[in-house]
């Protein structure tokens, strides 16, 4: 398949914006997202003005002739007069800069010697000012892919834009909880081969993005743009990626439809993703003509100082191969360490060295879903230290598994009893095992199972047993 895309010129490459937590990245706002009623409102009219080059941009100048106003709402719990444009800009977020040059260092980039900020013209709505600032951090960094380094050109810290409700011929209207977020933009080079390739360095980025402590989780919070043509085609941008199994249809389409085009000259231009994998057009591709300087914001020297006080963090890959190594499966393991739980039961299995570590996960996962279905127990009613000390029991033989949930439970209603679930010595167990076998010979060993449990009434070990059992037989 990848030697077909080189026959067609296939080109392609990523922008993945991630966004950070702390506060807004130019004033003291927090970036919670408030979900108040809005007591903020205000209206405004944008328009296009001329970048350093002295040219208005053509993107820019495609939204103005919308002739569209544009209304913002917001609540004053993490919006302030920065947002709406009535206050100049404070000091950038040092929490958010560190954050910027540790993910230019994970991805082997090289810091420049200064940041400057500029600013974007965006006329769309998106942003109350009118422009976007936006700063590069670093430049010349790649990652390692199973198809070799992919370069990373650039790498910039930059604003959120608001988050739009509604959109209609007249205005858009636009929520200010989003404006101003702290934004990481990096940008890959061309040397993407394919559209499984694409997928394969989506999720590369996005894991080293989630290694980084200061790195917002959860839906809308990272976003994926590419960039895609073939020979005889310009280049395409693709906005609108949520999650990365559409990246790779929605390529691929991409492609079927330029092959399509029967359009003379055609020109570069940004498009949509759509649910359904397939892209409409937007606006036409922003260029140069966009930038001009930020005057509010004073430059940023980084110095070996600045860098030397910057701690990397370990991989999410990294923290998984550790726990494969202590005995989770693959798909486990990557999922405990994007959790950010791996120190913590990396411990247990180090405590609990009589059970496997797959229950002990799997414990965690499925008693307070099992509780909240039979026994109507909340989620903030179970504890994990409650979970850890029905795990301590069991790995101390003095609490059957099979009553794993139940303790659970009435340590969640505080009336746990140890003694209520003290289950048989191994002697007990024996003889008594012992004497089923005498009073019922002949019988099969899961019928002898039947007896024994209903006999302990479930205060016993059911793999304990059965080896007894075995032995006995």
């Amino acid at each position: 398949m990848s030697s077909n895309y080189q026959n067609i010129g296939f080109k392609c490459g990523l922008e993945i914006h991630q966004q950070l937590e702390g506060r807004k990245l130019f004033c003291n706002c927090p970036t919670i997202n408030s979900r108040k009623e809005a007591d903020i409102k205000i209206q405004r009219k944008l328009r296009a003005l001329a970048g350093e080059t002295g040219e208005v941009d053509i993107a820019a100048s495609y939204e103005e002739k919308k002739q569209k106003y544009f209304l913002y709402e917001g609540n004053s719990e993490d919006t302030c007069l920065v947002e709406i444009d009535e206050e100049p800009i404070h000091e950038v977020s040092q929490q958010a800069l560190k954050a910027a040059l540790t993910i230019s260092l994970l991805l082997n980039a090289k810091l420049v010697d200064e940041i400057q900020f500029m600013r974007k013209t965006v006329v769309d709505g998106s942003n109350v000012s009118g422009f976007q600032r936006t700063a590069l951090v670093a430049q010349d960094g790649y990652v390692e892919t199973s198809k070799g380094k992919v370069g990373i050109p650039s790498i910039c810290l930059e604003e959120e834009a608001a988050q739009k409700l509604e959109d209609t011929k007249d205005y858009v209207k636009y929520k200010l909880d989003r404006l101003g977020i702290p934004l990481i933009e990096i940008g890959t080079d061309a040397t993407i081969q394919d559209p499984e390739h694409a997928k394969e360095v989506a999720e590369k980025l996005g894991m080293i993005l989630r290694s980084v402590p200061e790195v917002k989780r959860g839906l809308g919070t990272i976003r994926q743009d590419v960039n895609v043509s073939i020979t005889g085609h310009p280049r395409v941008e693709i906005k609108g990626f949520q999650e990365l199994k559409s990246i790779q249809k929605t390529i691929e389409n991409e492609i079927k439809r330029q092959e399509k085009e029967k359009t003379k000259d055609p020109k570069p231009h940004v498009r949509k993703a759509n649910a359904d994998f397939s892209t409409t057009f937007l606006r036409p591709m922003p260029g140069a003509a966009r930038m001009y300087v930020e005057t509010d914001a004073r430059t940023i020297k980084i110095t070996k100082q600045t860098v030397d006080t910057i701690k990397l963090p370990e991989l999410i890959e990294g923290k998984a191969k550790k726990l494969e190594k202590a005995g989770l499966d693959k798909d486990l393991a990557a999922k405990i360490a994007s959790s950010g739980k791996q120190e913590y039961f990396l411990k247990l299995f180090e405590s609990l060295k009589n059970l496997k570590p797959s229950f002990i996960v799997d414990t965690f996962s499925s008693i307070p879903k099992e509780l909240q279905k039979t026994e109507k127990i909340t989620a903030d009613q179970i504890k994990e230290k409650d979970i850890e000390k029905a795990l301590e029991l069991v790995n101390k033989g003095t609490l059957p598994k099979n009553n794993l949930a139940a303790a659970v439970a009435d340590m969640a209603k505080g009336s746990f009893d140890p003694k209520k679930y003290q289950g048989a010595s191994s002697d007990d167990l024996k003889k008594e095992i012992e004497n089923i076998i005498k009073e019922k010979p002949g019988l099969n060993p899961g019928a002898y199972m039947g007896l024994i449990m209903a006999k302990f009434k479930g205060k016993v070990d059911g793999a304990q047993a059965m080896k007894i059992l075995k032995e006995l037989l």
